[in-house]
């Protein structure tokens, strides 16, 4: 497969899953409205869902920079490292994100801001002195493609998404508790109790469905940022080299939070991490030994 075939496949594949998103949220606040015969539970949802979100996106490099106590990398202590990161923002046509070093063992990465005019790109200490050039421009080429991609933007919407089914079910069994919701099925007396059943234990999966889809539009920007990444270098044995580095090195990182997982070129929860097929469908990562496949079955 082509390096170009791989990225188109992972470009449908999100979109499909986004518009499924879509719908599966248009349902779930239908029957959330449905349910507690209040149409406007919808929309509030909606709004409180965008205010939350867009505010932890337009501050984003500022809350994770503090999350992953990374400190600016000064031009003159990381001399290479500045110019690997200036000359692949000039081949991606990106400017040049403010570079930054976090004082950690374990080998990782990640890029972060809201536009790519505030674009953070952040490397571990582990990063630097376990990976030899070509490995490290593998990896921020991957890390300036997620910049390039407006994989942060992508991220933003998916999080909306899961925020209105999460607030719609905390809303809907609130009123349930406080008992400030009268059920369709007491005034039609049970016509409509089989549905209700049915309503209820689909809101009760929602959050869980729209977590699974939201792991599983990360994992193929994750896919993605490699394809993009290996084009921008034109070298995929250099970022497949890294991801077989990385992948036998699995400690823990010590500011790693759930909050910014997701973020990290790698999971930065390795060796913590269940095997278990279930544990699988959550992860915010493909496995490695897959995205090193993807890889060295790209041809240029």
């Amino acid at each position: 497969m082509s390096i170009y075939t791989h990225a188109e496949s992972n470009i449908r594949k999100t979109w499909l899953y986004l518009t499924g998103f879509f719908v599966f949220v248009i349902g779930v606040g239908w029957l959330a409205s449905y349910l507690m015969e209040t149409p406007t539970i919808l929309w509030i949802a909606v709004a409180l869902s965008i205010i939350m979100s867009v505010s932890s996106y337009w501050y984003s490099d500022r809350v994770v920079i503090v999350l992953t106590k990374a400190k600016p990398a000064s031009k003159e202590e990381y001399i290479e490292l500045h110019r690997i990161v200036e000359n692949l923002a000039i081949t991606a046509g990106l400017p040049k994100p403010r570079v930054f070093v976090i004082d950690d063992a374990q080998s990782n990465a990640f890029a972060t801001g809201r536009n790519a005019q505030h674009a953070v790109v952040a490397v571990t200490a582990g990063l630097l002195s376990r990976l030899d050039r070509t490995e490290l421009e593998g990896v921020l080429a991957h890390e300036l493609s997620h910049i390039g991609n407006k994989d942060m933007l992508l991220a933003t919407i998916v999080v909306v998404l899961v925020g209105i089914v999460t607030i719609l079910v905390d809303f809907f069994f609130r009123m349930t508790f406080l008992g400030g919701m009268r059920s369709r099925s007491d005034r039609q007396q049970g016509s409509n109790a089989v549905f209700l059943v049915i309503g209820l234990a689909m809101l009760i999966l929602a959050p869980i469905l729209a977590k699974l889809i939201q792991s599983a539009v990360s994992r193929k920007r994750e896919f993605l940022a490699d394809a993009s990444g290996a084009l921008l270098t034109r070298y995929p044995e250099g970022l497949a080299r890294a991801l077989e580095k990385i992948a036998s090195h699995p400690s823990q990182m010590r500011s790693a939070s759930d909050a910014t997982a997701h973020l990290f070129f790698a999971s930065p929860f390795r060796g913590k991490e269940s095997a278990s097929w279930i544990h699988k469908l959550f992860m915010t990562h493909p496995p490695m030994e897959q995205r090193v496949a993807a890889l060295r079955g790209m041809s240029i």
